[in-house]
């Protein structure tokens, strides 16, 4: 069994509440988890309203489909133009 594990922070310019920033997460995460089957939450930065640190996370018995899924949710993550990534970090094990 191999877990993957994809943190990343994100900054939203444009938005100006918090309520803003859970629809934003909500459509984000609902991308993402419809598209690479991952499960997604928010771990940091709760009642920042244009900050956000998400983890996501795969299992798969072979790692470089893990590897290929994170790397195309970072990507997702990425092109989402309500958010600016900050950072990310990529654990495999």
């Amino acid at each position: 069994m191999v877990v993957g594990l994809l943190t990343v922070e994100l900054h939203f310019p444009e938005n100006g509440s918090l309520k803003g920033k859970r629809t934003l997460l909500k459509r984000l995460t609902e991308r993402l988890k419809q598209r690479f089957n991952v499960s997604v939450a928010e771990v940091e930065y709760q009642d920042l309203w244009q900050r956000s640190k998400l983890a996501i996370a795969c299992v798969n018995t072979e790692s470089r489909e893990v590897d290929s899924t994170l790397a195309h949710a970072l990507n997702t993550v990425a092109g989402y133009h309500e958010a600016e990534l900050l950072r990310h970090d990529l654990e495999i094990r």
